[in-house]
C-alpha cells in the first residue's frame, strides 16, 4: 500500500471531536476512494460504502432521496445488517457529486447523530461551486492531490529518517553530498516520469515497465476528458480543447493561455471561456496560477483573472505527451531537449498539494517570475524561479523583482539541477527536488 499523507488527518479527524463530515475532493484517480477504504476499514467495526455514481447509472436508490428516514430506509436496503452505533458505524458516499441534493442533505444526517459520515466526489470542486444550498458549518472539505515527491520517496523506500536529513539540510541552507544528491535526483527524474497518481506510481514500481506507465496515464488523460463531457454538454468540446492545448502551451516561453487561440476567433475575451476555465481548476484536472502585478502581501489582494497559466495536475501526465516512451530526455539531460515546462509543472504540483494559491509576476518592462507565494512567517511575497539547464543564475527578472524596495522581499529562491546551496543577493539556489520543503 503507498503511504499517503492525508491518511493522519483523516484518522485525527474521527478521533477528534470536531462535528463535521469530512468530504474528500480531489481529481479522478488520485486515490481518494482507496484511503478512505482503508482507513475507515480499519477505525469503524461496521463500514458501508455507497457508490453514488454507480447507483445513478444503476437502481437510482438515492434520485430522489431528500429527507433522513428516506435515506435510512435506501441505506438499509443495501446493508441493514451493519447499521450499529454511531461510534461503530461509518458510511462513505462515493462520488457524491452525482447526487448535490445529498451534500445538502449531510448537514441534517449530522444533525440526526445515528451514524459517522464521510464523503468523497472526483468534480466535487465543480459541483460545490455550482450549489447554493451547501451547508458550510456542517462539512469540513479537504482537497487531495496525487502524490507529491516526499510520498513518491516512501514508495521507493526511502526512508522516513533518510527524509528527516534532507529536511534538515533544507532549513540550514546545506548541500547534500554529492552520492546523496545523485540518488535523490535520480527518483525525482524518475518521479518525472510516472507522476503521481497511485495506479501509475504502483504499476510503475511492480514493472519498471516504461511502455505500461504511458498507456495508464493516456487512459487517465481520456478519463479525464470523458468527464468533462459528462459534467456540461455545451461546453465540453472547448473544455476538452482547452485541455488538450495545455502540453503545447507550457512549451510557449509565455506558457500563457491566449484566448484567442481555443477557437481560433479574434476579439475572444477570458469571460467568453470563465466556465471551462473554472471547470478545468475545480475539478482538479489543471492547476490554476493567477497574474500578479502589484506583489503586495497578501497576493490575493492584486491578482489578474484575466492573464492565466494553466498546468496539468500530474506531472507525468505532462511527460507522457511531449516525450511518450522515450525517456531519455528525462534520465540523460538531452541537450537538445528544454525540460522548462516539466520542471514548472512539477514545481507547480508539489506547492498546491503543500496548499499554496499560485501566482506568478508579470511585468511588461521588467519581465515575468515563474512563481510568487505568500510567506506568512514574513508576512512578504517569495518568488520562485524554476531553471531546467546551466543558466540557472541567468534571471534579469527574478534580479529586478528582489531589487525593487517597494516590493519589500525579504528573500527568493531559484531552483534547479544545481546541487550547491548558496545564496547571493538576497536569492538562494536549491536544488529542484527541495521543492518538496518550500
Amino acid at each position: 500500500m503507498l503511504k499517503r499523507k492525508i491518511q493522519n488527518f483523516i484518522e485525527e479527524h474521527f478521533k477528534s471531536k470536531i462535528n463535521k463530515v469530512l468530504v474528500i475532493d480531489g481529481a479522478r484517480q488520485i486515490g481518494k476512494s482507496y484511503i478512505i477504504r482503508f482507513v475507515c476499514g480499519n477505525l469503524f467495526k461496521n463500514y458501508i460504502e455507497i457508490n453514488l455514481l454507480e447507483d445513478s447509472l444503476g437502481d437510482k436508490l438515492f434520485e430522489h432521496t431528500k429527507n433522513v428516514e428516506d435515506f435510512y430506509l435506501q441505506v438499509s436496503m443495501l446493508a441493514g445488517n451493519k447499521m450499529g452505533t454511531k461510534r461503530e458505524t461509518i458510511i462513505f458516499l462515493d462520488e457524491i457529486q452525482a447526487y448535490p441534493h445529498l451534500l445538502t442533505l449531510l448537514k441534517f444526517l449530522q444533525q440526526d447523530g445515528r451514524f459517522t459520515y464521510v464523503a468523497s466526489g472526483s468534480l466535487l470542486g465543480v459541483t460545490l461551486a455550482q450549489t447554493t444550498s451547501i451547508p458550510m458549518g456542517s462539512i469540513e472539505v479537504k482537497r487531495m492531490y496525487q502524490l507529491d515527491f516526499e510520498e513518491f520517496l516512501w514508495a521507493n523506500n526511502f526512508g522516513e529518517e533518510a527524509i528527516n536529513n534532507l529536511r534538515q539540510k533544507f532549513v540550514l541552507r546545506e548541500s547534500l553530498p554529492e552520492n546523496t544528491h545523485n540518488k535523490v535526483f535520480d527518483l525525482f527524474k524518475k518521479y518525472l516520469i510516472s507522476g503521481g497518481l497511485p495506479d501509475v506510481v504502483n504499476t510503475y514500481l511492480e514493472t519498471k515497465n516504461v511502455v505500461r506507465v504511458r498507456e495508464l496515464q493516456s487512459e487517465i488523460q481520456n478519463y479525464y476528458a470523458i468527464d468533462a463531457s459528462k459534467y456540461d454538454s455545451v461546453n465540453r468540446l472547448k473544455i476538452r480543447k482547452i485541455y488538450e492545448m495545455l502540453p503545447s502551451v507550457l512549451e510557449n516561453r509565455k506558457k500563457r493561455i491566449v484566448v484567442k487561440n481555443i477557437e481560433n476567433k479574434a476579439g475572444k475575451r477570458y469571460s467568453d471561456y470563465e466556465e471551462e476555465f473554472e471547470y478545468l481548476i475545480h475539478s482538479g484536472i489543471a492547476l490554476e496560477v493567477r497574474a500578479i502585478s502589484n506583489p503586495v502581501f497578501p497576493l490575493i489582494k492584486s491578482s489578474n483573472k484575466n492573464l492565466l497559466k494553466l498546468y496539468l495536475n500530474d506531472v507525468g501526465l505532462l511527460t507522457n505527451v511531449l516525450y511518450k516512451n522515450n525517456i531519455r530526455a528525462i534520465m540523460d539531460n538531452e541537450k537538445s531537449v528544454n525540460l522548462g515546462s516539466v520542471y514548472e509543472c512539477v514545481v507547480a504540483s508539489e506547492l498546491k498539494a503543500h496548499s499554496k494559491n499560485l501566482f506568478y509576476y508579470d511585468n511588461k518592462k521588467r519581465g515575468e517570475v515563474d512563481f510568487l507565494i505568500d510567506n506568512y512567517d514574513t508576512l512578504s511575497v517569495l518568488p520562485i524561479e524554476v531553471k531546467s539547464g546551466k543558466d540557472y543564475s541567468t534571471h534579469r527578472a527574478l534580479n529586478s523583482f528582489a531589487a525593487n524596495d517597494d516590493y519589500d522581499i525579504q528573500n527568493a529562491v531559484v531552483l534547479s539541477n544545481e546541487r550547491k546551496v548558496f545564496t547571493k543577493n538576497k536569492i538562494t539556489y536549491l536544488p529542484v527536488y527541495y521543492s518538496m520543503f518550500l
